[in-house]
């Protein structure tokens, strides 16, 4: 498949962005029901891509009147445009986390923590090497942390199973994957602490309050104003958040060491811990990997198969151990994972300011913005882009990303905020925790093959994206997983 830089330059004369934003207050109110109720995301840009014959359009952004000044955006929606929102010579991305509104900083402890930060700002480059600091020394951790938590739940599984023919993944996972990062990044399960087993449901609820941008399913006459007019108010998650902080506070003790000695005050660090831990790292997981199983699932027997037969000869070159090695030489396995997250990228939404007058560039002309205007990507158009992925652009392809030409797409896989090329760095938005991602994606999917041969499973949508319940497991009957999968 011809990417669109081999398919060549658009070029042509620089042309105004077309697009409307339609009357003050009125229009984006009317686009806000649109993008939730009447039309839903998807649809929502597709629509006005098709409108004005442009993957670079003009159009407003959630949440509008009255959480956000100014919900005006040009929206880049294709692989070839979405990319200017990385080049930090051409954007700037202070307190453009959340878009085209910032929430109460009394969220975080009184502090814009690392995510609201532009590179150019000296906090976001400590932060961030405080954050690549901590993955470095724990990285021999993570494969012996994430195999005691998953083997732990898909034993539950099993037993929910038996008990009741199915077992619901989320639920499972929003318990497991709290647990697992804690363990993986401090060596302290939040579960063993005065945290107990609320943990998780904190975190959720403090969630919502600084991305309050879904549906509840709520009727909208409630839903509207209490979600999407104004801002939630900071208090009624408070003790949670203090919760939440007790726990890194004391968990977090050599990050913290360590951040004090690149110049962060203890409590600055330890509310940054918390936001990249909890918002990054776990809410990541919610939504990443109910939506890799959910694939995983529908991709049937025959990948099952190969998936096994990859995964278990892998290991057993290794000596029956699941090393950092093996899992390098599972091809398919790799490909499984950043297909994911092409197709369900856990971070739709992604935002900069124009640091300049700039000319954009799609497949189809050389658009002009203008310096100081909002640019706002929707991943998922830019990651399903038909001019780059061919037909099967929206569909889940197992093995899209194996061999010589499948690596080449690499380059349009953009979940992390960056290139999957690329890496992160002080100097970029990239995510820290961008390889670890993908290892612990790679690491779920041996859990699942070394311990069943194949798999079922139902799936639906909920809250923040896709919701899995297992329905059947066939065990391993041979490799390394056929003698502990019992």
């Amino acid at each position: 498949m011809a990417s669109s830089d081999q398919q060549g330059s658009s070029g042509g004369a620089p042309k105004p962005v077309p697009g409307s934003y339609g009357l003050p207050v009125i229009g984006a109110v009317r686009d806000r029901l649109d993008f939730y109720y009447f039309q839903g995301q998807d649809k929502y840009f597709e629509s006005r891509v098709e409108r004005y014959g442009s993957t670079v359009v003009r159009i407003n952004v959630p949440p509008g009147p009255f959480m956000a000044k100014d919900p005006r955006v040009v929206a880049v929606l294709d692989a070839k445009s979405f990319p200017v929102l990385f080049d930090m010579d051409k954007v700037e991305k202070k307190n453009l986390f959340t878009g085209t509104y910032m929430p109460s900083t009394s969220l975080t402890g009184g502090y814009r923590v690392c995510s609201y930060l532009d590179p150019s700002e000296p906090t976001h480059a400590k932060v961030k090497q405080v954050l690549f600091n901590l993955l470095l020394s724990r990285k021999d951790e993570v494969i012996p942390t994430f195999h005691s938590n998953f083997s732990s739940l898909l034993a539950t599984v099993e037993s929910e199973l038996a008990r009741a023919g199915k077992a619901e993944f989320n639920k499972l996972n929003d318990v497991t994957s709290f647990d697992f990062i804690g363990e993986a990044y401090f060596g302290v399960r939040p579960s063993s602490t005065d945290l107990g087993s609320g943990g998780p449901t904190k975190a959720a609820k403090w969630l919502i309050w600084l991305h309050p941008l879904v549906t509840l399913g709520l009727p909208k006459i409630l839903e509207e104003p209490l979600l999407h007019t104004f801002h939630l108010p900071p208090f009624l998650v408070k003790g949670d958040y203090k919760a939440l902080y007790r726990y890194y506070s004391a968990a977090g003790k050599q990050a913290l060491d360590m951040a004090e000695g690149l110049g962060l005050s203890r409590e600055e660090a330890c509310h940054n811990l918390l936001f990249a831990t909890t918002f990054n790292s776990y809410g990541g997981l919610k939504v990443f990997f109910p939506g890799l199983v959910a694939n995983v699932a529908g991709a049937g027997e025959k990948i099952h198969e190969r998936l096994a037969a990859e995964i278990r000869g892998a290991v057993a070159e290794a000596g029956g151990k699941v090393t950092l090695a093996a899992v390098e030489k599972m091809e398919l396995t790799k490909s499984v994972v950043w297909e994911s997250l092409r197709l369900d990228p856990p971070v739709e939404f992604q935002y900069g300011h124009a640091k300049k007058d700039l000319e954009i560039e799609s497949h189809d002309g050389v658009f002009q913005v203008r310096k100081g205007e909002m640019l706002f990507g929707y991943q998922p158009c830019a990651t399903k882009d038909a001019r780059v992925f061919g037909a099967t652009a929206g569909q889940f392809v197992p093995d899209r990303f194996v061999g010589d030409e499948g690596s080449k797409l690499l380059q349009y896989v953009y979940w992390s905020n960056g290139r999957e090329t690329e890496s992160p760095s002080v100097g970029n938005k990239q995510c820290p925790g961008k390889n670890l991602v993908v290892l612990v994606g790679r690491l779920l999917v041996v859990e699942l093959f070394l311990r069943y041969d194949t798999f079922t499973a139902t799936v639906d949508t909920e809250l923040l994206g896709t919701s899995v319940f297992f329905t059947g497991v066939t065990k391993a009957t041979s490799g390394p997983g056929a003698s502990s999968s019992e």
